[in-house]
Parts: structure tokens; sequence; C-alpha cells
């Protein structure tokens, strides 16, 4: 037996069930794949004019280079195509799975081959959407030069700007785990620092926790009685997954890939190997430790007494952080990483739940004549509160076979209730989601539109333009509106992947609006006529 999950059916369509007529035609995957792989060629040619490149970088002397990023035509040409590309992986991942529909036998070759082809341009592009790579790079400098990155920021570095590092990094702490650094410190050890070739070798370490999502998404989502296809297309294929991993290189992916690794490892009754791999991804960024509770309760077993999973809790935490201790030694980085546990990021974003609501709050709040400020404060401060208190109760309710999903729901509670979200961090929980079952309902569409949002957001809000190109038109304006358009197409004008959000074409879904207004005039009028009747009984009774 394993730590398996509930065996939910969530397959698009039930057994025996009557074909939709008006259903999207299902096989010819590759098809999709070709288009997404187009799309990832375009956001490949978009990123040498508008992704970032380190002022220091040799690329940026090149005669094409140059021309896309110091020419008004060759800004908003990249600028296109870079946002156009980026959509049109999005619709090729949507009708992915619209003609993998069946989820049959072939379907998980179909899923890998695609990740494979969509993949490959992303692997070459500029850094797109985010520049924290070349960060990356400075803390590993900081590491070779004997400075401690949990303590001072990389502008100790000498020429740190030219490497392409966005000022914020400037004096901050590196917030990753130590065996990041050690990776961060051999990238720049065999590179020397050039920054193409660092991305480039950061990329690959990605890759590396991409590939480990391919392997053990589908393995970790049969246990659970999910389609191993279905759980990989929805978490490793979809364009956000891939942009944010790939072109933008994050760190994120080595880490979920390990995470992922170690889940199933634990769930397959391997503990100490699954407790070793998630402590792998601790090491690489410390927001995994959430996870060590729910190795604990799988290590625990089935029916196993309170006794039992506080002794398995805290063999797990002991043997998991006596490693990440050690682990310290080397270049005497110590246990620095806990900061970014214990001392999160100040601030908010506005598109987070709490950074939202806080803002309302503040606003309502400041109308009435009371202290707005202090009121979102304390809304944020409960909120985060509120993501631990559901972390506990997850830690001490619930089935034992649905171990993986109560550690997935705790992941999405404090990442959804923190006041900072990147766009990436959805990532982070989605494939324990994906392996424990999204259902074709409201949650596959509230993926679709979240995935969605942070694709726009991302191809408007990271543009790499330098302030004495002349354009008509602003480019962060010009990638909002294309992106705008693709997605009123998708909506809309695709017959297509407009059924995955709204059942019927355009002019029944205004007929429909047209007939609901006018049957609750009608309503509103019998209603009137009612009352007036009534009044006029009434009256006559008086009288």
């Amino acid at each position: 037996m394993t730590a398996g999950g509930s065996h939910l059916r969530t397959s698009e369509s039930q057994p025996g069930a009557p074909a939709d007529a008006s259903a999207p035609a299902k096989g010819r995957a590759y098809l999709a794949t070709i288009e997404g792989f187009i799309g990832a060629l375009m956001m490949f040619v978009g990123s040498i004019g508008t992704g970032w490149i380190a002022n220091g970088s040799p690329m940026i002397r090149q005669p094409v280079v140059i021309a896309l990023r110091t020419e008004g035509w060759g800004v908003a040409v990249s600028t296109v195509l870079l946002t156009a590309g980026a959509m049109l992986l999005m619709r090729s991942w949507l009708r992915l799975g619209q003609r993998l529909g069946d989820w049959g036998q072939s379907s998980l070759r179909s899923v890998v081959v695609a990740i494979s082809a969509w993949s490959l341009p992303l692997m070459f592009c500029v850094p797109v959407f985010s520049r924290d790579v070349y960060a990356y790079t400075g803390q590993g400098r900081l590491v070779q030069e004997g400075q401690n990155p949990y303590e001072v920021g990389i502008s100790t570095l000498n020429n740190w700007f030219a490497l392409g590092a966005d000022p914020a990094w400037a004096e901050n702490r590196t917030p990753y785990g130590p065996y990041f650094l050690w990776l961060a410190r051999a990238v720049v050890g065999l590179t020397g620092a050039q920054p193409d070739a660092s991305v480039l070798l950061f990329r690959l370490l990605a890759g590396v926790g991409v590939l480990l999502c391919v392997i053990y998404v589908p393995k970790l989502a049969e246990l659970h009685g999910i389609n191993g296809a279905r759980a990989l297309w929805i978490s490793v294929a979809n364009p956000l997954f891939l942009i944010s991993f790939i072109a933008s290189a994050h760190n994120d992916a080595l880490m979920v890939g390990l995470a992922v690794a170690g889940v199933y490892l634990a769930a397959t009754r391997h503990y100490l190997l699954g407790i070793l791999l998630v402590t792998a991804s601790i090491g690489i960024k410390p927001i995994t430790v959430l996870l060590l509770p729910f190795i604990g309760i799988m290590w625990a077993g089935p029916g196993a007494s309170w006794p039992r999973k506080f002794l398995m809790w805290a063999a797990t935490a002991g043997i998991s952080f006596g490693v990440l201790v050690l682990s310290g030694i080397p270049y005497n980085l110590g246990v620095g990483w806990t900061w970014a546990i214990m001392d999160p990021t100040p601030g908010y974003t506005g598109y987070s739940p709490s950074g939202f609501l806080g803002q309302q709050v503040e606003m309502l709040a400041n109308a009435l004549g009371l202290p707005g400020g202090t009121l979102a404060t304390w809304l944020r401060t409960a909120m985060k509160w509120a993501a631990m208190a559901l972390v506990l109760l997850l830690m001490f309710r619930g089935d034992y076979s649905r171990a993986v999903r109560r550690m997935a729901l705790a992941f999405t509670a404090v990442v959804m209730l923190s006041p900072i979200i990147q766009p990436w961090y959805i990532l982070w929980f989605l494939p324990f989601l994906a392996v424990t079952g999204i259902r074709d309902d409201w949650q596959i569409r509230s993926l679709y539109v979240g995935v969605t949002f942070f694709v726009v957001f991302g191809a408007q809000d990271q543009l790499s333009v330098w302030s004495f190109v002349e354009l008509p038109v602003n480019a962060s304006s010009l990638a909002f509106f294309t992106a705008l358009a693709f997605t009123f197409y998708l909506l809309v004008l695709d017959v297509h992947t407009r059924r995955l959000l709204i059942e019927g074409k355009p002019q029944d879904l205004a007929r429909h609006a047209l007939q609901w207004a006018v049957e609750r005039r009608a309503a509103r009028r019998a209603d009137a006529a009612r009352h007036a009747d009534s009044a006029t009984v009434e009256g006559r009774e008086t009288t």
C-alpha cells in the first residue's frame, strides 16, 4: 500500500457516455505540437529584441541584435513576436488537451513529445519574463570570493551591474539554499562568470528539474488513480511552466523536480531516499520545508498512533535539518538560509488575494476616516496566519491515503494567502494538485484563467527596452494589447478553445442573454402587478 490518493475520477468524460457532437475533434496531437513549436520559435526570435541581455555580453554587439534592440521597428516586431508566440503556445497547450481528450495509452508519449518540442527553442532564448538568472551568477561570485550571500548583496562585487542583474538584488541577501549556492559557484567556476555561458548552464540545471517532473509526475499520478498523461499535461506542458522554468531559467524548476521525486519515493515506501531528495529541494529553495511533515505522515504509515506520528515527524525533521546543517559547513554558509523562512520579503503584490483585498480594505477605511494602511496590514498578517493554521489542520486531520493531497492543499494555502505571489509561485504546488486530481470543471477552468493571466502579465511586465528607442506605442502597451487581442480570439472567435470556458457560440450567448433579460423584465412586471392587485384588495377590505 502506498500513500496514494482517493482515486477520484478526473477524466473529461464518463465511461460509456455518448459522444458530444459539438466537441472538438480528438486525435492528431502532432498538430498542436507543431503549433506550439512555432510559438516557441517566435518567442526565441522575439527574445533577441526584448529579452534581458547583460551589458557585458558580447551578444549585444552583434548586428542583428543591435538592429532589433535599437531600431523602433525591431523592438516593435520583437515585442509582437514574443507576446504572440507566448499566446500561441497557450493555444497549443489548450488544443493538445482537447486532442488527447480520451487520454489513452499513447497520450503520455504525445505529451512528452510536445514538452520536448516546445522546450527546445526556449532553451536558447535570451532570458524573458524575469532576469533573476543573472543574480544567480552574482551569488556564485560571492561564494567564489569567500563572501556569504546570506549576509551581503551582490553590490559588493566589482562590475556586478554589467552581469545583467536587477538592481533590486544589489543589497538583498539570497533567499536560496546552500546546495544552489554550491551549484552557482560551480557554474561561475566553469564559465568565469561570462553571462551568456552562465545563463546556459543555469538553464540546463533548470532542465534537470523539468526532466525530474516529466519522469515522476506521471508515476505519482498513477499511485493516486489519476491519468499520468493528463497530470503531466496540466503541470509541465503548460506554457507558464515552460516559460518560467526554461526560458527564464528559474532555480524553482530544480526545487520542484527534486520535491516531486522525493514525494514519489516516500509514497512508495523509500522513506529515507524521499527525505534526502526533499532535503535537496530545500537546499535549492527553503519553501519546500512545508513538505516534511507530510513525508513524516507517510513514514508513520496507515493507522499510526499519535506517539508514532510525532516520532516520525521528529525523525524526518532531524534527518533533514541535520543534513542541511552539515551542508552549511563548506564555504562557511552556516544556516543562513533559514532567514528566508523566518524573515520573508516585505510588501505585497496587487494581484495576490492578500494584496488585492488589503488594497480594497485600505481604500474603504481611508474613505471612512479610519487608518486604512494599518487595517490592510492586519488583514494581510491575518491571512498569513490563516495559512499556517490550515497547514497545521492538514497535518493533524485527514486520511492517510490522502497525505499527498493534504500536502498539496497546505502548499497551495501558504502560496495563495501570502502577500507576495510571483507568477511562477503557482507552479510550486501545481504538480501536487495535478497528481492527486484536478477535475474537469471549475478547477481546470480556474487553472486556464490563472495560467493565461500570468502569461499575459509576464509578456507586458518584463520587457527590456532601452530608454532612447523611440516607439509610436510603448512596448509594454503593445505587448498588452497584443495579448489582450489574442485572449479575445481564444475566448470568443476560436471555435475550439472558446468551448473550454464558454459553452455555445457567441450569437447563442447573446440570444440567451437577451432572452434572460426579457424574462427578468417580464417577471418584474408580474411582481409589480401582483403587488398592485394586493394593494387594491387591501384598500377595498379597509373601506
